[in-house]
């Protein structure tokens, strides 16, 4: 490959190096010292008092009107609990004397990003709601948002402030414009942007295979459990590999780079091919992955796959591709580290015995594992322009921050009504390896109370109510889920996933995580074009060759403009 990638990856990597330094050498003041000795709000009826306070409780209720994201598959409220009425709405009017309401909901991905386009596109907008870059930059455009400058400096925790700092200015540098914060950014741990492979171990075993390392590695053993009946059910309904449902992505891209489940993100990767990300090229300009001759050698490879019927042939057609998960029909897909938080928790109840492990492959042709890389932030809180408490909506962030721990974590946390994840770049590293010494017996819960590190404590103190012995092995036999589900879906998640990621491993990431001006006229047809392109080449709708048709015309249709506005931009 001719692709000049190593001078980015490495300054960006020496930045994130220097942000775990930091992050670890100086503590930020913790979230029980943020909230706990802090002056509470005396002020008047449904006003903050002029002495600001994180956590301050108002005197007469505030009410704020959301836009929510539901996770149609979340089956953890309790009977009579809702959306809009659980036990997080129900903390947050008692800790802050909110009252959230949902101005509308919509199922998380593609109905939920039609929701707020509609909302921006009709200024007919909530007073607060989560949103990407693109939607961000549409709102900044449409002088739709609240300048959060002053809320910011005023209302956000030392938690917050501390956790936005240990990005070095990434995290406030995606919000500001013009001098002025017009969004919340979220900052998520570095092990939320690798994608790995999760497969079902127990197959393996039954058909006396072994993890796969390589892509022919892997085609073999879906090959295998597509053919060789692994569930043993006496059926051919068994599928290989699962594949992104409607809606998904076959790949994660500079404006959503991290936590894509399901798409096909390391295989691409094993190919050098990185489509979505603005990588270097070898005249040291800004290229885009998306037309280089390596990711259509890996839709080759996923079209020859496809073919063969080793990836599930409902494929963009399933309305929840973790579905053959949880029913015991899917194999291997490709994902995050928290599966346990998601299909996982729903498949060990279908069956205690299903192992699910997690393998940082397929590599490349060095044996080398080469994902690429996401932001810290790409997610973001914004506030209505002419909303009267646009503090309130900074003060729920805060409180889930501070307080994550000591609600019951059965309940889903997308049931917050309004999440922002925050998380020191290294939390899961760090979790990981204290985790680990808890386990030996080296460290005491007592010890890990440490500041940033929301839930290590709790973590540390909980570990060993769903880890049998010995606690260095972490197949499914080897852990107790239903002792507390909620406790095993972020122990296994930490242990089998996280651990995936302990040994080194080549880190791309993209020349930018931004749009260009160009961009916002031009770049969501870009991305219909090469959404279909790909989808029917995969799904052997169009040969392969038809790529070669996709890159002219993306390149005509504004890709040359905005790759020269993306050059520049990576100079700067």
């Amino acid at each position: 490959m001719k692709i000049m990638k190593k001078s980015a990856a490495v300054t960006l990597a020496a930045a994130l190096v220097i942000v775990s330094a930091c992050s670890s050498a100086k503590p930020a003041e913790g979230p029980q010292a943020a909230g706990d000795n802090a002056p509470k709000d005396k002020g008047a009826a449904g006003a903050p008092a002029a002495a600001a306070d994180p956590f301050g409780k108002y005197e007469s209720t505030v009410t704020i009107n959301i836009g929510k994201e539901i996770n149609p598959s979340d089956k953890t409220l309790p009977p009579g609990d809702s959306s809009e009425n659980n036990q997080y709405t129900r903390y947050v009017k008692e800790q802050l004397n909110i009252e959230t309401k949902n101005a509308w909901q919509a199922a998380t991905g593609k109905d939920y990003d039609q929701k707020v386009n509609l909302s921006i596109a009709s200024n007919d907008l909530p007073d607060a709601m989560i949103v990407n870059d693109t939607q961000l930059r549409q709102m900044l455009k449409a002088g739709q948002l609240a300048d959060l400058t002053d809320v910011f400096n005023k209302y956000a925790s030392p938690a917050i402030k501390s956790i936005m700092n240990s990005t070095q200015g990434l995290a406030q540098k995606a919000v500001t414009f013009n001098g002025k914060m017009m969004a919340i950014p979220n900052v998520t741990t570095e092990s939320d942007m690798v994608h790995i492979m999760w497969i079902r171990k127990d197959w393996l075993d039954k058909l006396g295979l072994e993890p796969p390392k390589t892509i022919d590695d892997l085609e073999k053993v879906a090959k295998a459990f597509v053919e060789q009946d692994p569930d043993g059910n006496g059926k051919a309904d068994t599928i290989g590999i699962t594949g992104p449902q409607s809606g998904g992505l076959i790949h994660a891209n500079f404006i959503a780079p991290n936590n894509n489940n399901y798409g096909f993100d390391p295989v691409f990767s094993a190919y050098h091919a990185y489509p979505g990300f603005w990588l270097k090229g070898s005249d040291s300009k800004a290229v885009y992955g998306s037309i280089l001759p390596e990711t259509k050698q890996a839709l080759a490879k996923l079209q020859d796959l496809y073919k063969k019927g080793l990836i599930d042939k409902e494929m963009s057609v399933r309305k929840d591709a973790s579905e053959p998960i949880k029913s015991g029909k899917s194999g291997i897909w490709f994902g995050m580290w928290w599966a346990g938080y998601g299909a996982l928790g729903d498949a060990i109840k279908n069956d205690p015995k299903a192992n699910w492990q997690a393998y940082a492959v397929p590599l490349d042709a060095s044996g080398e594992f080469t994902p690429h890389m996401g932001t810290p932030s790409n997610k973001f809180l914004v506030v209505r322009k002419g909303y009267e408490h646009p503090e309130a909506a900074l003060k729920m962030i805060n409180l889930l921050l501070r307080d994550e721990s000591k609600l019951d974590v059965k309940v889903s946390l997308d049931n917050y009504p309004l999440r922002l994840v925050y998380a020191p770049m290294d939390e899961m590293d760090v979790t990981y390896k204290m985790l680990k010494e808890v386990l030996a017996g080296t460290k005491k819960p007592e010890e890990l109370d440490l500041p940033g590190y929301k839930l290590l404590k709790a973590d540390a103190q909980n570990v060993k109510k769903v880890k049998l012995e010995p606690y260095d092995k972490y197949d499914i036999q080897y852990w107790d889920p239903m002792a507390d589900l909620g406790v095993w879906k972020r122990m296994y998640s930490t242990f089998v996933g996280v651990g995936a990621l302990q040994k080194p491993f080549k880190k791309t990431y993209s020349l930018t995580y931004s749009q260009t001006k160009t961009m916002e006229s031009k770049w969501a047809t870009l991305d219909k074009l090469e959404k279909e392109a790909f989808l029917k080449i995969i799904m052997g709708a169009a040969p392969v060759d038809s790529f070669d048709q996709f890159v002219q015309e993306w390149k005509k249709q504004g890709g040359d403009q905005i790759t020269a506005e993306v050059d520049e931009m990576a100079k700067q």
